[in-house]
């Protein structure tokens, strides 16, 4: 995300050329990069006196400018987004961001990581949003105070320190051009406290980066239905860093099998972000983006803690598959559970267990079971068996519960209650919590954080997978089918 040029060109009806350059601040290292991403489709920047009758042609600002031209005024040009393209020499500049507000025009021209041809879709380029925040900051800045020709004048020659400070080698930092004294513009200048920062944060610095992915599964065991499952992750941050606005990346890595992050959603203090980590989607089926990271997050981070991002997975084997089969004989059930950790799971558990639960029935009165693996204990309810699986699964992965389960049809009304689960249609839900490992196999460790403020903060991160609605139904009777777009 980085811009190529900046104008800023005042509108003079009636002078011979309509109007002239105030400022331009061209950035030529973007510009190498700009040659490189487009290509044969690049386009030079012009001097300012061809860019500037270019520019108030395309907006119809030329005094002499009566005639209708179709490549400029028919119907298919009509521009709702403030992006225009000239023609510069026979070829076309694009994009061009320009608006003009009192006698004075603004424009920028982002960097397009990609060919121009044909042109891509304006969302994809991650530069437009940041040239709109430097656009307007520039507005902001010059529309501050008195409004003479001479406030103007001290403004504009202001802008090259300004720039150097807010916008170095054409990368947006900071959009807030106001200075409590812009007479007396330094580069060394406090930072203002921004209204949405109550304080600064004063004692040992410190940065904690927790990864928390959260598996959703459905497993039925049947033919004629899919077993579903999601993972869902957040990345949550405690920065206590001293300053007024200290900066922090944090970058989020994958392992060359891992599976990419989609439907990435950020929090506002994040600055900038890369297009590649926001066009991946699971709702899309016919999305085939996949970008494997690493997913840079830049940011200013708040006092207390707070969620960095959300993002979701198609991880393609669920951690622990299983079936479960219920089965009524004269008037007591016989059950089977089968579950088997996937090889390439993490075997070390902070904890794990099945729960069966039994809806519309008394309590249990009798339990005969057998089981390969664990324990199991009945609720002090009596309508739920607990099978605790503990820390590790045994060498061979795969572990097994069976037995018999007799109830009281006589305290039928005080146990619990199911319009769902009837009859034979039950559920075994897991539940698990693995410390130190992501199903996506994402991770950040203290080279993946960088702190840009005075001193050395100490760096911790920490990962971990948890269940959450991970249930196995019964495969001997119905169930209730979900479907992908029911899981995020």
């Amino acid at each position: 995300m980085a811009q190529r040029a900046i104008w800023l060109v005042s509108h003079e009806p009636g002078t011979p050329h309509g109007g002239t350059v105030r400022f331009s601040r061209r950035f030529p290292t973007v510009e190498k990069r700009a040659k490189i991403f487009n290509g044969s489709s690049y386009v030079p920047l012009p001097e300012d006196d061809p860019f500037c009758k270019a520019l108030l042609f395309e907006l119809r600002l030329l005094d002499d400018d009566k005639d209708f031209v179709e490549s400029r005024d028919s119907c298919s040009r009509i521009n709702k987004t403030s992006v225009y393209g000239l023609l510069i020499e026979g070829r076309e500049l694009w994009p061009v961001l320009a608006f003009q507000k009192n006698s004075l025009i603004y424009v920028s021209i982002p960097l397009v990581e990609q060919t121009l041809s044909p042109h891509p879709p304006l969302i994809s380029i991650s530069g437009i949003s940041q040239a709109f925040d430097l656009l307007f900051g520039l507005i902001d800045f010059l529309d501050s105070g008195p409004k003479t020709e001479v406030d103007l004048s001290t403004k504009v020659s202001q802008l090259p320190d300004l720039l150097m400070h807010v916008c170095p080698f054409g990368t947006l930092l900071d959009s807030n051009f106001l200075l409590d004294n812009f007479n007396n513009l330094s580069i060394n200048q406090t930072l203002k406290q921004p209204a949405w920062k109550a304080g600064t944060y004063k004692g040992k610095q410190q940065v904690a980066v927790s990864i928390t992915e959260k598996v959703k599964s459905m497993q039925y065991d049947k033919r004629d239905v899919a077993d579903m499952w999601q993972v869902y992750g957040t990345i949550t941050c405690k920065c206590d860093l001293e300053g007024v606005m200290p900066n922090i990346t944090v970058s989020l890595n994958l392992p060359t099998n891992g599976s990419p992050l989609q439907d990435i959603l950020v929090h506002p203090c994040v600055t900038s972000l890369d297009s590649a980590v926001l066009t991946s989607s699971s709702v899309d089926i016919m999305d085939d983006s996949a970008f494997s990271g690493p997913y840079k997050f830049p940011f200013s981070p708040p006092l207390e803690s707070f969620h960095l991002c959300y993002y979701t997975s198609q991880v393609p084997v669920p951690p622990i598959l299983g079936f479960y089969q219920l089965k009524e004989e004269d008037s007591q059930l016989k059950i089977n559970v089968h579950l088997k950790l996937h090889e390439s799971v993490k075997n070390s558990f902070e904890y794990c267990e099945a729960h069966i639960p039994f809806f519309n029935r008394g309590p249990i009165t009798h339990l005969e079971y057998k089981v390969s693996f664990g324990q199991v204990e009945v609720s002090r309810e009596k309508s739920l068996l607990i099978w605790i699986i503990g820390q590790k699964f045994p060498k061979s992965l795969e572990i097994n519960l069976s037995g018999t389960v007799n109830f009281n049809s006589v305290g039928h009304q005080k146990q619990p209650v199911d319009t769902i689960c009837i009859g034979g249609t039950t559920y075994v839900k897991l539940y698990f919590r693995i410390p130190d490992y992501t199903l996506t196999g994402c991770y950040a460790d203290q080279h993946s954080v960088q702190v840009f403020a005075s001193g050395k903060p100490k760096i911790s991160t920490c990962r971990e997978l948890i269940s959450s609605d991970y249930y196995i139904w019964n495969s001997k009777a119905p169930a209730p089918v979900t479907y992908r777009s029911l899981l995020l």
